[in-house]
């Protein structure tokens, strides 16, 4: 896995089974060549921790969010303030937002508020959004669909990723049409996953982003355990396998569609985490 140049686009440095070993971590992904990380909020509190981790370590990007598990929480005060936060220029998305109706820890109606002030606020303040969908994939869909008719979000960079892509062909050819990116996180290696590495071997390669969701979607042979962004490269080889690409090539290629996304450039990454 040498010679990879790589970009973890989705990962919670800050949650407690990363954050106490936290240099750690990051030492063992500089040395996995991981040049960028993406450190999504769920909600106010994790936004401002994000932000922080971002601002201190070199190579970390944050986003700001409510995640749907936490929609409750969303208010005209926390939209201010995730607003605020947007404005440092280590921001750079807002979510992780969605829908998720299969735990349902916040009523349908409240998750959709959430979700679509969230949409609404990443177009004013002209940055990408970070999805979350699972089991709600006609609503997510739909609401995507009239935020992009509603605002007109054709600036050349896509507005947004499938966060853990996990959908059929038809879902993935819907998020394309929007020029949303998918996500392709650890599941992309489990052995009984077939139809996921179908889905993804019809997507063009520039439409996609590879991911942790460190420390959740463990990839094989971790699956179970913590995962953490070294483990990027598990998901870059499996991917490429799914593709018939080179596992080198797909990483470059899918560290270029994370820096066409998010808006930086390769020199704006220092090429090391530490």
């Amino acid at each position: 896995m040498s010679g990879m140049r790589l970009v973890d686009s989705h990962c919670h440095l800050y949650l407690p089974e990363v954050e106490t070993d936290l240099p750690g971590v990051m030492a063992r992904a500089a040395e996995a060549g991981i040049e960028a990380v993406v450190v999504p909020g769920i909600d106010l509190a994790s936004s401002r921790e994000a932000v922080e981790l971002a601002e201190h370590w070199p190579g970390v990007y944050a986003a700001v969010g409510v995640h749907p598990h936490h929609a409750a929480s969303w208010s005209a005060t926390v939209r201010a303030e995730l607003r605020a936060l947007a404005q440092s220029p280590r921001a750079i998305a807002v979510g992780e937002t969605g829908l998720d109706f299969y735990r349902n820890l916040a009523p349908h109606a409240v998750q959709m508020e959430s979700f679509r002030g969230q949409l609404d606020l990443a177009a004013e303040c002209a940055l990408p959004v970070i999805v979350h969908n699972r089991s709600a994939s006609p609503e997510v869909y739909a609401e995507l669909e009239a935020w992009m008719a509603r605002t007109g979000r054709r600036n050349g960079r896509p507005p947004g990723v499938l966060h853990a892509f996990s959908g059929d062909p038809q879902s993935a050819q819907r998020a394309m049409a929007l020029g949303f990116l998918l996500g392709v996180a650890g599941p992309v290696t489990y052995p009984k996953a077939d139809d996921l590495r179908a889905t993804l071997a019809s997507v063009p390669c520039e439409h996609l982003v590879i991911e942790t969701d460190a420390p959740y979607l463990a990839p094989a042979p971790h699956r179970g355990r913590r995962n953490e962004p070294a483990y990027v490269a598990l998901v870059a080889c499996g991917l490429a396998t799914a593709l018939g690409l080179d596992a080198v090539e797909l990483a470059s290629r899918t560290s270029g569609n994370a820096a066409r996304l998010f808006g930086w450039t390769h020199d704006d990454t220092s090429r090391t985490l530490l």
